[in-house]
């Protein structure tokens, strides 16, 4: 979702959220990294319930920018494993629910009286996934991929029904795919169909690593799926093919696109585009294309049902709270205001950015995420075979002495 989000590690990308009663202060740490809020009654008395620490750690789904928008992933994480969260910088991602946490608090504490604090943290959304899975104990997530989700319920965390305890099916934004071009666009790249010209040189991120990455990968198959799996395997292995490099994630794909200036276009979450752009100074910012067919691009959240049934009810109850907050229209207006794409109607009706004739899901046209990840990216699916063709061939350029 998300335009520019600042991680290290694997991408998308999402947010994940702990609830945990504490009753003496955390250790001051960095903003980049974690903020960690006490929370008291405003009347002064730190009761058991009254006081409480709220700790949010974001995935960011985006591994174009650094932090999500190749997903972001809220997640509690106690202080000794900190060293797991990433701080390379400012993201869309990390704008968006820094400005939505405090809001939240500050109308929570009016309503009840109870202070709330938050810790933010980032990481990728896979990485945050198998963390919580591992024992991390955290109460809400908002991960890149609904597959990392998916992972937490089959751990037994998250219950299967989450998308129907929550507004539409748990995505709080929403983006598409883009394609960022050079400056007044000299290869006249206008839809995917360019990509696989020879004049012109991609950058994307790694779908092994990076949550952006798989959305990009999706977005090119659905351009050919209609004409059957082997057209839209051989289009998918000829974008690949002019590949340059696939750095590890949105930042690192961003940076090498915008800073080194490799590559004739560059494919990120369109939310990450914009927040790129907003962050060159001068003349730095570059036009973008969005094709007209394109795959949604869903950022989900969910309450990690099982790490909340030890704690208390009013944390449970600030946690839902948190979490539902996410579709009112402050909360959507925070995420337009970061390029995503609103879910809320009113205020995706104000939103400008391009009009997307053909926008498809993942559950209309694949069935479902775990029928994408068998097809696409488990080990030896399609991603590894086209991946290795790729190589042969580069290897067979080298020999040949081909330089590109």
């Amino acid at each position: 979702m998300e335009a520019g989000l600042l991680h290290q590690g694997t991408p998308l990308v999402s947010p994940s959220i702990y609830c945990r009663k504490k009753l003496r202060p955390s250790p001051r740490v960095s903003s980049s990294s974690h903020l960690r809020v006490k929370a008291a009654s405003s009347s002064g008395r730190g009761s058991a319930d009254s006081n409480r620490t709220i700790q949010v750690q974001r995935l960011l789904k985006m591994s174009a920018v650094a932090a999500v928008a190749s997903g972001t992933a809220i997640s509690w994480w106690r202080t000794s494993h900190a060293s797991h969260a990433a701080s390379s910088g400012l993201g869309v991602t990390r704008r968006a629910y820094q400005k939505i946490t405090e809001t939240f608090a500050r109308e929570y504490e009016e309503q009840t009286g109870q202070r709330l604090k938050f810790r933010l943290s980032f990481g990728g959304s896979g990485t945050q996934a198998r963390a919580v899975c591992d024992g991390l104990p955290g109460d809400i997530v908002a991960l890149a991929l609904p597959l990392d989700i998916q992972k937490i319920v089959e751990s037994g965390l998250i219950s299967a029904d989450w998308q129907k305890r929550v507004p539409n099916n748990g995505v709080v934004a929403e983006s598409v795919v883009a394609m960022v071009t050079r400056k007044g666009n000299p290869k006249k790249i206008k839809d995917w169909d360019d990509l696989i010209r020879p004049d012109v040189n991609v950058i994307t991120a790694n779908p092994k690593t990076a949550g952006v990455a798989r959305w990009n990968f999706l977005a090119l198959w659905g351009h050919r799926m209609q004409q059957g799996e082997d057209a839209a395997k051989d289009f998918v292995y000829k974008v690949f093919d002019r590949v340059l490099v696939q750095p590890r994630d949105a930042r690192e794909a961003s940076d090498v696109f915008y800073k080194q200036g490799m590559g004739d276009v560059l494919l990120n979450y369109e939310n990450e585009v914009i927040l790129t752009n907003e962050s060159q100074e001068g003349e730095g910012a570059l036009p973008y294309v969005v094709p007209q067919t394109n795959v949604r691009v869903e950022t989900p959240v969910a309450v990690v049902d099982e790490n909340l049934r030890r704690q208390s009810a009013a944390t449970r109850e600030a946690a839902d709270a948190f979490v539902n907050y996410l579709w009112t229209p402050a909360a959507q207006q925070e995420f337009a205001d970061c390029g995503f794409r609103a879910v809320d109607p009113g205020v995706r009706a104000k939103q400008k950015l391009p009009k997307v004739k053909n926008v498809w899901t993942v559950e209309d046209k694949l069935g479902s995420w775990a029928n994408a990840q068998q097809m696409f990216f488990k080990q030896d699916a399609i991603l590894d075979w086209i991946q290795n063709k790729v190589g042969e061939a580069r290897l067979a350029e080298r020999r040949a002495g081909i330089k590109r």
